[in-house]
């Protein structure tokens, strides 16, 4: 074994132009291969922050059973007043969390009194929201980057789709845990720029007026963990 080492590098430094040029292109490829494991990560990376930041957040924090009827929005899962309570306190508490946001989360009927579709809609705390996902108000392509009482922000498949402008009246239509159907007039306040999967159809409105239609509480809360 030994006499094949020098022999080997005998022969490596007989044919120096052979043995730089070889050398070079293991080094180019190298660099190649290195420079595409950080491209490809750091834009994996990028996506998987654009989502987060933008509608999901870090850690969702559900009732039991949520997750497996995600896709029906079941607001007989929601998260009751003491659990809320519990969680509240324990986030509070605990180092690390830059930012926690209540949310409700619900579907319904969507109404510009002329046509109606449905829609995905997050009854959200304003300011917590923004903290939370800070990406949001980024997407707001129309209106005011905000989320006020009493208006409602529209995703651009739908303003698109059924000609809504910015401080057009709408009204959103719902049925409750219990099984009735409520409604409510709000007004057009932005427009939300497309996102991909489900979150396309996402629109957002004051926890407030979530609660008012569907006469419930918090469903479910949405944290960031702080990096």
């Amino acid at each position: 074994m030994g006499n094949l080492f020098k022999i080997a590098i005998r022969n490596l430094i007989r044919y120096r132009r052979r043995t730089l040029l070889t050398g070079s292109l293991v080094a180019i490829g190298v660099v190649f291969v290195l420079v595409f494991v950080a491209t490809s990560g750091s834009f994996k990376n990028m996506i998987i922050s654009q989502i987060t930041d933008s509608m999901l957040g870090h850690i969702q924090i559900h009732q039991k059973g949520y997750v497996a009827s995600i896709d029906n929005l079941p607001l007989t899962l929601n998260m009751g007043s003491q659990a809320m309570s519990r969680v509240d306190k324990l986030l509070s508490g605990t180092s690390g969390i830059e930012a926690y946001s209540p949310r409700i989360k619900f579907g319904g009927g969507f109404s510009n009194f002329a046509e109606t579709t449905n829609v995905r809609l997050n009854g959200v705390y304003p300011e917590k929201e923004m903290k939370t996902v800070p990406l949001l108000a980024s997407r707001i392509i129309e209106g005011e980057k905000a989320i006020k009482k009493g208006e409602i922000l529209i995703p651009e498949l739908l303003a698109r789709g059924m000609k809504i402008r910015i401080g057009d009246m709408v009204v959103i239509i719902a049925t409750n845990k219990d099984g009735s159907v409520n409604g409510k007039q709000l007004k057009v306040g932005g427009i939300l720029e497309s996102a991909t999967g489900p979150g396309g159809r996402d629109g957002y409105i004051h926890i407030e007026d979530a609660m008012d239609i569907l006469r419930m509480e918090v469903h479910r809360s949405l944290i960031m963990n702080s990096m």
